[in-house]
Formats: C-alpha cells, structure tokens, sequence
C-alpha cells in the first residue's frame, strides 16, 4: 500500500513539474518572439543597400529620408530573393503585420523577375504601410513563407 501512494505521489509531482516547465517554455518562446520586433540590418548586394536578411531577401533601402516608410505614403522598392530554382517559383505575396496587432494586411504582390543586383530573383513593388511603429513584411513565394523583414514606419 505504502509503494503505492509513493508511486501515485511520484506520478502527481512529475506532472507538476513537467507541467510548469511547459509553461516556462511558453513564456520564454513569447519573449523571443516580442523582443525580435526589430529592424532588419542592412546590406550590401549588386552596388546597393538593402534591408533584410542577407543573402536570403530584401530590398533596396537605406534609411534615408527619401526612401524611409512614413504612414500611408506609397513608395517604390525593389525586392530581391536568393534561393534555390523550387523555392523561387510561384507568386510573390507579402503581409504586414504591425508590432502591436495580430492583424495581417495585404501590402503587395505579383510574379518574380530574372537575377539582378547579385539576386536569384526580384520583383518590382509599390509599398504602403498605414501607421508609425515596427511592421514584419512576411513574404511568401509560391504560397510558402520565404522570409521576413522587419521595418521602421516613422512619425509624418
């Protein structure tokens, strides 16, 4: 009798245990997660200076007062993808998501072009984002995530 209790005790104290470190994950997986609500660096590919992930995708930009994101000014980028043949084909379609909201807005989209400035692919665009703060562009290619990048929207 005694071995079972003891058994039964054991069994009671592992799920606790297993169940509290579950929920320690969780809360260190959602700090990873807020605290990546960074710009993306910038690079240099082809002559130009792009912001992304280098060597993966991106697009020109240099965080002049020119090209910079300001909230519901459309500007002209030019996006740029490395990768393998299978991964590149398909549509482009990119998302926005804004640091404080789950909600996801279309931003732009369309087919991918030839190699250029030192890409596998590229892909002309018209870009708009509707208020200041961080936004993630995820971007998908052939309906698959590809990459994201991670942008400033400054104050008008």
């Amino acid at each position: 009798m005694k071995n079972r209790i003891l058994l039964i005790f054991a069994v009671i104290l592992s799920l606790a245990i297993t169940g509290c470190n579950d929920e320690e994950s969780i809360e260190k997986n959602e700090k990873v997660i807020n605290h990546n609500w960074n710009e993306s660096s910038l690079f240099e590919s082809g002559g130009y200076t792009m912001i992304g992930e280098e060597g993966r995708l991106g697009f020109i930009y240099d965080d002049s007062e020119v090209v910079r994101f300001y909230p519901d000014k459309v500007q002209k980028y030019m996006w740029h993808f490395w990768g393998g043949e299978q991964e590149l084909e398909g549509e482009l379609k990119i998302v926005a998501t804004h640091e404080n909201e789950d909600e996801e807005i279309y931003v732009t989209g369309g087919a991918l072009g030839a190699a250029n400035n030192g890409a596998d692919k590229h892909a002309p665009s018209n870009m708009s984002l509707p208020k200041s703060g961080i936004w993630k562009l995820d971007t998908y290619i052939g309906g698959s995530l590809f990459g994201s990048v991670y942008v400033k929207v400054h104050e008008k």
